[in-house]
């Protein structure tokens, strides 16, 4: 299968972990719940773990690619305060400040 559409996912967060099994058909990631979550890759896209905190979805449709990239993001979308979540690797997140005590 020729790749021409790649989208990379950067998993940020202390024990946050991805991996990819199956020659890319299926994506587990621990992120911090009890359980992992399971995702199952669309046919015409494959999944590839860099180290274990950056996840490349690969395929030929663009649509389908970007689709499930927003799918694996949606498991744990990045928070405003500290930065954890899942993101792709060009997005910029604007962090808020906390409560301020007197």
């Amino acid at each position: 299968m020729e790749a021409k559409f790649f989208r990379f996912l950067k998993i940020v967060g202390v024990g946050f972990k991805a991996r990819a099994e199956a020659e890319g058909r299926l994506l587990y990631l621990k992120l911090g719940y009890s359980h992992e979550v399971e995702l199952t890759v669309p046919p015409a896209v494959r999944v590839f773990c860099f180290k274990n905190n950056v996840v490349c979805c690969t395929g030929i449709d663009k649509g389908r690619v970007h689709q499930f990239a927003a799918a694996v993001r949606s498991c744990k979308p990045p928070e405003v305060y500290k930065g954890k979540g899942i993101m792709y690797i060009d997005e910029v997140i604007k962090k808020k400040e906390g409560k301020r005590s007197k």
